[in-house]
């Protein structure tokens, strides 16, 4: 008996096709639209293809029919054909599409099925009937490909959220599938482990020939790499071309799906647009210092004490410690980002701050209610409808109203996101608000109405803190960064002086004009005086 074809070399009529789709609509159960909309589209083999668009457009629905969750697991109304490594979605379901599809979407808690991290990546191999020693090799390929070897004997329910995306993916990808479908793949991951993925994405497609469709918000990240994107809107496809090409399309139509990086150059005049940093860099050949930096307001507010750590550690059962004598005071007002490297310890410290755990030694002292929104927005919803989970002028301020007939589950992640935030500031003010990652799926038109929010509760005396990866929310939303390595603050500081610098904890403005500005509007400003000054 012949092994899999693992390779997508076995001469199939799908071989040369990764993906087919023919007037391809559907309408999720209770939805008064269709999510998709007569999507033609077609994904040659080896294909690098970045899905762009805002929270709801029809990306995830997309891959979920891709992967034959729609319609078989969501069910509703589906018409059009759609055909995924020569298999049609209509006879075949997600078990026999996981064949030639590696899928990892916006939820990863949701796919770890197995106990250990290394019976999470045998699994798939064992399902494709590879021989021991196979499974073996495919396993310790995949974790020292995602950095998670170190991780194969931990329980799966101790990793963090970005550890445990990483598995996921490592699961989706260990069978190196014809096609990988990928829903806003580094959405949890720090900026070193997200670089890490894409060059691992880069390697499964120029050496294995493996298609990626990669749905993304955070455009900067991955452009880069890809040979096309597809922006949707309202489940159909508005644009379809090369990355220059869309950035030049986006500029003129969507705005809201420029990189940063392209922001600035509109910003400041210049063409063409960048798709990466060093595009960028080379394009405008000056030489800029963080020593001129346009440094955002940092105000230290002199309320009174919100929040309050005092030698606060947290270890596991066993001696493991994720805390380590933190000490951290917020007062009311502040809005602090909470940055770090995967398993710094961001989430243990907001549960700590919560209430949800209890330290192991040192002290909390808090002056209210601590409000937390936790990194899986699905917990939040108890009902099976949208509209039964808040009032109707709530649902509406979260963007949500249209959307009151859905369940929770039909919802994007950006969408599932912004319901989550909605039921915790349900009622009474809280006196310190924390987020882990709550720009999660979320487009950017969506991220700044939510840092609008945030600072209407600052500003009404809630102190907020994030826990987040997105430097450009970061510097957007506070004034204060905190950046944890190994269970402890090693940086307490304006967000302009953290930000600034550096290589990976940087916004894209920052390392495009070497730490000078964070953001476009006035990295664009001092862009134009230098030009008009004549500064080379």
């Amino acid at each position: 008996m012949s092994g899999p074809d693992l390779f997508g070399l076995g001469g199939s009529p799908g071989a040369t096709r990764a993906l087919l789709a023919e007037r391809l609509s559907y309408t999720y159960p209770g939805a008064g639209v269709p999510a998709l909309r007569d999507v033609e589209l077609e994904i040659a083999a080896g294909e690098f293809v970045v899905l762009a668009g805002a929270s709801g457009s029809g990306k995830s629905t997309l891959l979920r029919a891709a992967s034959g969750l729609v319609p078989h697991f969501h069910g509703g109304e589906f018409a059009g054909r759609l055909e995924v490594g020569g298999l049609d979605t209509r006879e075949h379901g997600p078990a026999a599409l996981a064949a030639v599809a590696g899928t990892l979407f916006q939820d990863p808690e949701t796919q770890v099925v197995m106990g250990t991290v290394r019976g999470e990546l045998a699994f798939p191999l064992e399902n494709l009937g590879l021989a021991p020693a196979a499974v073996a090799r495919g396993v310790e390929e995949a974790a020292l490909a995602l950095g998670i070897a170190p991780l194969l004997d931990r329980p799966t329910h101790q990793l963090s959220g970005g550890e445990l995306q990483r598995v996921a993916l490592g699961a989706a990808l260990a069978g190196r599938p014809r096609l990988a479908l990928l829903d806003e793949p580094t959405s949890q991951l720090d900026p070193v482990a997200g670089d890490e993925l894409l060059g691992v994405l880069r390697r499964l497609n120029e050496e294995w020939g493996t298609a990626v469709v990669l749905a993304e918000h955070r455009l900067e990240r991955c452009l880069g790499a890809a040979d096309r994107v597809i922006a949707m809107r309202d489940g159909a496809i508005a644009c379809d071309a090369a990355p220059a090409d869309f950035l030049e399309w986006a500029g003129e139509h969507a705005p809201e799906l420029q990189t940063p990086g392209a922001r600035l150059f509109s910003l400041a005049g210049l063409r063409p647009l960048p798709t990466s940093v060093k595009a960028a860099r080379r394009a405008i050949g000056v030489n800029l210092t963080a020593e001129s930096a346009v440094q955002l307001t940092a105000t230290s507010p002199e309320g009174p004490v919100a929040l309050a750590m005092k030698g606060v550690w947290f270890e596991h059962k066993g001696g493991a410690a994720v805390l380590r004598g933190v000490d951290l005071e917020l007062r009311a007002g502040e809005r602090v980002a909470l940055m770090g490297r995967n398993g710094a310890g961001k989430s243990t410290l907001l549960k700590v701050a919560a209430g949800l755990l209890s330290p192991t030694r040192g002290k909390v002292r808090r002056a209210g209610r601590v409000a937390l929104v936790l990194q899986h927005p699905g917990d939040y919803a108890l009902h099976e409808r949208v509209g039964d989970e808040l009032a109707p002028a709530a649902l509406a301020a979260a963007g949500l109203g249209e959307l009151a007939e859905r369940h929770p589950r039909d919802l994007s992640g950006g969408e599932r996101q912004r319901l989550a935030i909605a039921i915790v500031l349900d009622g009474e003010r809280p006196a310190v608000l924390c987020l882990d990652e709550p720009t999660r799926g979320m487009d950017r038109a969506h991220k700044d109405r939510l840092a609008a929010h945030l600072r209407v509760l600052s500003e009404a005396g809630t102190a907020v803190v994030v826990a987040t990866h997105d430097a450009e929310f970061a510097a957007a939303l506070a004034s204060r960064t905190v950046l944890l390595g190994d269970g402890r603050p090693v940086a307490d500081a304006p967000t302009a002086e953290v930000l600034a610098g550096g290589w990976y904890f940087a916004t894209q403005t920052a390392r495009i004009l070497g730490g000078a500005a964070l953001l476009p509007e006035d990295g664009a400003a001092l862009l134009e005086a230098r030009l008009l000054g004549g500064v080379a």
